[in-house]
């Protein structure tokens, strides 16, 4: 059934991405009279991929949009809990067969060979390698700057959607169905909708866009002025029958967007990025030896790369700390795509969930990190 929000909207991502309505910027001018100079950007085209670059189920990024960084996919808690007691039989059998070894080794009287321990930077083992067929991830983010046109690049990515949910009723001509606007300029977008795709998959898609703060005109670190959207997909229906079939490759039926756009709606043009020591994502700041690729306000993401694979895994595990107020954090490790990816995540303070993925692959070392506020009550 399709949602429609009408304020704006930051998803909560606990390990699917849900979300609440909100408001952004009410009350504030959308046409400031001053005029910045654009920051320059760092340079980030060995991190990009173009359009039509996969994403899942056969979505593709759509023309005039630029994905940054990697998929970021991982699995889902549901999932993860289905197949949770599995993992821990596994676990408690391989426990009693290394208990039975080192008594027979004892035995024996063999002494150990000594050994010198190296360091090893690489990621851990995939958290269901003990498992013959260890749960693929159920959930995968994409996360895109916009360099075309904003409003034909949102409908040929809403067009691709409902393609793939053509039961969900998407709207693809009129962004006012998932846009909220502040005198005709567009403030934030946000469309969530469940539905089947072939193969009786059950899917929820989010679709969020942000075009930056209006009431300053400035855009997140390295987006070069221009909108970022994030689209999330999530495997909803019953864990185990998901990973029965494999994702399709190509979508069927994509409507052309050729026709006029209902709305009328206006992008409001940026004047510069904000420093990339700015503080994000609850207060958040990237450290000096990263570079970020891309952020967004609304919701709260960024995207960064490290030059060494153990930075990149210590900025992810860290901002998971330092926002437990417990010290307590969940990790999981997909080994998944010719990548490994680890999430560590953990429920803020104030109710609030962060979380962060560090993704090893061979272009590069990225990590994403994400910060959801608690659910509007």
């Amino acid at each position: 059934m399709k949602s429609r929000c009408f304020r704006v909207v930051a998803p909560l991502l606990a390990v699917s991405l849900l979300a609440a309505c909100d408001g952004q910027g009410s009350g504030a001018d959308p046409t400031p009279t001053t005029t910045r100079t654009t920051t320059q950007a760092p340079d980030v085209q060995e991190h990009e991929a173009g359009p039509e670059s996969p994403i899942t189920y056969g979505l593709q990024a759509p023309p005039g949009a630029t994905q940054l960084g990697p998929l970021i996919r991982f699995r889902s808690s549901r999932l993860i809990a289905a197949y949770l007691p599995e993992l821990k039989a596994a676990q408690a059998q391989k426990d009693a067969e290394d208990r039975a070894k080192a008594k027979e080794d004892a035995s024996e009287e063999t002494p150990p060979t000594p050994t010198t321990p190296a360091p090893d930077t690489r990621p851990s083992d995939d958290s269901f390698k003990l498992l013959e067929d260890p749960p693929r991830p159920d959930s995968t983010i994409s996360l895109m700057r916009i360099d075309g046109s904003p409003t034909e690049v949102v409908r040929r990515m809403l067009a691709q959607i409902d393609a793939l949910v053509p039961d969900a009723g998407v709207v693809t001509d009129d962004l006012s169905a998932y846009c909220s606007a502040l005198e005709r300029r567009i403030t934030s977008c946000r469309m969530s909708v469940d539905g089947t795709a072939a193969g009786d998959r059950d899917l929820r898609v989010v679709l969020t866009v942000d075009p930056g703060k209006i009431a300053n005109r400035t855009s997140g670190p390295s987006d070069l002025t221009r909108p970022v959207m994030m689209l999330s997909v999530s495997y909803i229906g019953e864990p185990r029958q998901g990973q029965l079939t494999g994702d399709s490759n190509s979508l069927e039926d994509v409507e052309s967007v050729d026709s006029p756009e209902k709305s009328g709606y206006i992008w409001p043009k940026m004047d510069e990025d904000a420093p990339p020591t700015s503080k994000l994502l609850n207060g958040w700041t990237a450290p000096t030896s990263a570079t970020i690729l891309l952020s967004g306000y609304r919701p709260s993401f960024v995207v960064i790369t490290a030059k060494h694979a153990v930075d990149a895994d210590v900025a992810a595990e860290q901002y998971a700390l330092t926002n437990s107020p417990t010290g307590r954090i969940s990790k999981d490790v997909v080994e998944d795509l010719n990548q490994v990816s680890t999430t560590y995540s953990s429920r803020t303070r104030n109710g609030g969930t962060a979380r962060a993925t560090y993704v090893l692959s061979a272009r590069a070392n990225y990590t994403v990190l994400f910060y959801d506020p608690p659910a509007a009550k």
